[in-house]
């Protein structure tokens, strides 16, 4: 597998993009002001995910999916720890990630690869999405906000 930049003249795998937030709207604005990295396997692309700089010093690591056919071989995790070593290597000091409260999967992967809880947005949700969200049988209603110091 191997990870790099997206070029500036390459469309962006919106359909593993979309797998990790549904609105294309919001999907498009984080493309255009990050960062966006591929993974590709056997010629194809397996994962994806963009870093967008929030604050000085601080980026924000959004759109992480990894395909379905992909999922549950580390993936993940290997596009985790490649950006927290871009993100390092651009002088970002700081890396957050969050997800909605009812990701188990996504909460547990980044508590694994180093992130902190950091706080809530409660109803973030319902307040930027038209349409309900249910994950693992649960309503997503909240964000929860993860962050590491790198």
């Amino acid at each position: 597998m191997q990870i790099r930049r997206l070029a500036p003249d390459e469309a962006p795998p919106m359909d593993l993009l979309l797998l990790a937030d549904p609105s294309a709207q919001m999907v498009e604005d984080y493309v255009r002001r990050g960062r966006c990295y591929v993974a590709e396997w056997n010629g194809g692309i397996a994962a994806v995910y963009v870093l967008v700089p929030t604050r000085p010093k601080t980026v924000e690591l959004v759109n992480i999916a990894v395909s379905e056919e992909h999922q549950g071989k580390g993936i993940g995790k290997r596009m985790v720890a490649h950006a927290v070593e871009i993100a390092r290597s651009l002088g970002f000091k700081t890396i957050e990630v969050g997800t909605g409260n009812s990701s188990v999967g996504q909460l547990a992967l980044y508590q694994k690869c180093g992130f902190r809880i950091t706080g809530i947005d409660r109803d973030f949700f319902v307040r930027h999405y038209e349409e309900d969200i249910v994950e693992n049988g649960i309503h997503c209603r909240d964000m929860i906000r993860l962050s590491q110091d790198i």
